[in-house]
Formats: structure tokens, C-alpha cells, sequence
């Protein structure tokens, strides 16, 4: 029961991060591009929090299994208030300034992912791997939710409240839930009984390798159109609102999150010891490239741009949320119970380095070649995502 209770808190925990993390990024992409900032310099505000991502989910496995999960979590939540807090220190703002700061955000998402997903390896008994497959598909579909929700949240108070008011009023939430979170965990939360080296960041699993390659090219082909291409060309070309680009991202990743829940049935996984592999991801990596393909077909015949992107996104959404519930699964499956923190930061160092990856082609490509050029980069994402999935079946 305990360990029921603790999960639940730290999921608790990431969820309230989440619901923060989605209004924040947009935000900062919608009043940075109202002051007249560029899509590159946009681009530019999120580099170091996804380079930052990068570095903690190598580092924060080796922390968490060293001191405990719980520490990485505190840490995490700590991290996002100071955060939240330095963003709204509207005199102080410049591109140099909110890329340090988002820097910090970046870290504190992660280490808070980390710890969710690794706690939830520890829930699930060895045989169970269709329950497994189920609790990742729920965990990692309902954060998406809750990241669709914040979207629409930071378009919201951005146009009710404003900025600064808006980023104060996530940091007092966020605290009481940190607050509320040391209260109800214990001091030790999967904290290794022995001296982890740092030469153990580094996985030596085929199978980690392979699925964490894949997992780069996944997420940089969602990102290289959705981050920062998607909302700016949204306003600048087809002069949207704030509220209704918020909205529509929201519902975007609000949808992508319930169907990521629903992944396991949709699939048809319903035996606890039914669970996905890596011919699964391999095929629906290869249904996911119609998508953006389709995109360009509407393009080259004159469709028009709204209904491109709404198809797009709805298309995208449903196929992208199945291949990232299996690939959620799947880095859970290739680990082991002792190393699981490490194995997970190592994955999610890769999914972090797609995002960071995506994060820049977005502005660049978009600022150079424009939207249906950033659309092209993610059917070439997904195809190399592919090919590497190919590999996955074959790895015993």
C-alpha cells in the first residue's frame, strides 16, 4: 500500500508540473512573439531548456539512484518555482537572460519525468508486462493531457491576466504541491544500497540503444513543426489569436494524451501478458510518416493552409500518441528493476536531444524556408525513426 501511495504522490506531483511546464512554454512563445521577436530568436528561448534536458536525464538517473527518487522530484519542483519566479521579472527580460532561466525549467521538468517514470517500473510485478503497458499508457497519457490543458491555460491568462501575474500564480501552485509532497513521501524513495559510478549513465543494452536512437528521430519530427513553426506561422500568416492558437495546441496534445491512455485497447493488448515489441513500433513509425506526407500532397494541390493543419495535427496526433505509448512501454520492458533509474535517463537524455534537436530546425527552417518546409523535415525524421525501428525485432 505504501508503494501504491508513493507513486501516486509522485505522479500527483508530475502532473501539477505539467499543467505548469505546458502553460509556461506557451506563454513564453506567445508575449515573446507580441514584443516582435523572430521565430529564431524564439527557437533560441528553448535551446537550453532542452539542452538542459539533456544533461539531466543523463545525470539525474545517476542522482536518483545514488540519493533517491524523492530528492530528484524535490529538486525538480524546487527548481520550476524559482524558475516561474524569474521569468516574471518583466525588466530583466532578453533573449540571454530567459534562455539561462528556462535552463533551470528545462532541468526541473526532468528530473520530475524521471522520477515518474522510474517509479512506476518498481509498481508492477515481472510478469505482468500487459499491466505495464497499461499504467504507462495511463501515466504518460494523462501528463500529455494535462500539458494540452496548460497550453490553454497560458493562452488564456496571457490574454485575461497578463504575463506576470499569470507566472506568479503558477509558482504559488506549484510550491504547495512541493510542500505537500515532502509531507507524504518518505526520506527514501529507490535509493541504491550501493555506490553507482558515473560510467553507468551510459547504457550498454542494443535494445536501449536502438529504441533511444529511434526516440530522437521521433520526437525531433514532432517538434521541428510543432514548437515554434506551428504557433508563430498560426498568428503571422493566418492571424490568429492568442487564445485560439493556445486553444488549438491544447486540444491537440489533450487528444494526443487521452488517446495515448486508450493505446493498450486500441491495439488490442488486453491480457496482462500482452504487451507490444519492436515490430510494433516499426509499424506504426511507418503509418506515422503518412501524415506529414499527406500534409505536402494537400500542399502541392492547393488546399487550404487551416485545413491542412487541422487534418495534420489530428492525423499526427492519433498515430504519434501510439508510437510514444510504445515506446514509453518498451524502454520499461528492455530494463531492469535495479538500473531502471539509469536506463530511463539515458532513454529520455535521447528523447530530450530530439526535442532539442526539433526546437532549433523549427526556427531555423521555418525562418528560412517557411511552414511546409518544417513539415518535409519531419516526414524525413520519422522515415530515419523508422529504419531504426526496423532494428528493434531483432534485439532478444
Amino acid at each position: 500500500m505504501n508503494s501504491v501511495r508513493n507513486y501516486a504522490t509522485v505522479t500527483a506531483a508530475y502532473w501539477g508540473f505539467t499543467l505548469t511546464d505546458g502553460a509556461l512554454r506557451m506563454l513564453v512563445v506567445l508575449y515573446f512573439h507580441q514584443l516582435g521577436y523572430s521565430a529564431i530568436d524564439i527557437a533560441f528561448l528553448f535551446l537550453f531548456y532542452e539542452f538542459f534536458g539533456v544533461v539531466t536525464n543523463l545525470v539525474g538517473g545517476w542522482l536518483a539512484a545514488r540519493f533517491g527518487l524523492n530528492k530528484t522530484l524535490f529538486s525538480g519542483l524546487a527548481l520550476q518555482v524559482v524558475a516561474l519566479y524569474l521569468l516574471s521579472l518583466e525588466q530583466l527580460l532578453s533573449v540571454p537572460y530567459v534562455m539561462a532561466i528556462q535552463a533551470l525549467s528545462g532541468i526541473a521538468k526532468d528530473l520530475n519525468k524521471m522520477s515518474a517514470k522510474s517509479s512506476l517500473k518498481l509498481l508492477v510485478s515481472d510478469g505482468a508486462q500487459g499491466q505495464l503497458f497499461k499504467w504507462v499508457a495511463i501515466l504518460t497519457g494523462s501528463k500529455n493531457t494535462l500539458k494540452g490543458f496548460g497550453f490553454f491555460l497560458g493562452g488564456l491568462l496571457l490574454s485575461v491576466f497578463g504575463y506576470k501575474q499569470s507566472l506568479i500564480v503558477m509558482a504559488v501552485g506549484l510550491a504547495i504541491i512541493g510542500i505537500a509532497c515532502f509531507i507524504l513521501l518518505p526520506g527514501d524513495l529507490q535509493q541504491k544500497k550501493y555506490k553507482v559510478k558515473f560510467k553507468h549513465l551510459f547504457s550498454k543494452s542494443k535494445a536501449i540503444n536502438r529504441l533511444s536512437a529511434a526516440r530522437l528521430f521521433l520526437f525531433g519530427a514532432r517538434d521541428i513543426w510543432f514548437v515554434v513553426a506551428l504557433p508563430v506561422f498560426l498568428q503571422a500568416s493566418l492571424s490568429w489569436s492568442h487564445t485560439q492558437v493556445g486553444t488549438l495546441m491544447a486540444v491537440w496534445v489533450i487528444v494526443y494524451g487521452l488517446i495515448q491512455t486508450s493505446t493498450p485497447k486500441m491495439l488490442g493488448f488486453k491480457q496482462p501478458e500482452h504487451a507490444p515489441n519492436g515490430n510494433t513500433a516499426t509499424k506504426a513509425a511507418f503509418v506515422l510518416l503518412l501524415a506529414p506526407l499527406a500534409m505536402i500532397v494537400g500542399d502541392s494541390f492547393s488546399v487550404g493552409m487551416n485545413w491542412i493543419i487541422i487534418g495534420g495535427l489530428i492525423a499526427f496526433a492519433v498515430v504519434f500518441a501510439m508510437n510514444s505509448a510504445i515506446h514509453s512501454y518498451l524502454i520499461l520492458a528492455f530494463s531492469n528493476k535495479d538500473d531502471v533509474a539509469l536506463d530511463v535517463g539515458f532513454y529520455y537524455m535521447s528523447n530530450a536531444a530530439g526535442r532539442l534537436l526539433g526546437t532549433l530546425l523549427s526556427g531555423l527552417i521555418y525562418q528560412w524556408h517557411g511552414f511546409m518546409a518544417c513539415i518535409i523535415g519531419s516526414a524525413i525524421m520519422i522515415a530515419v525513426c523508422s529504419l531504426i525501428s526496423t532494428r528493434l525485432e531483432k534485439v532478444k
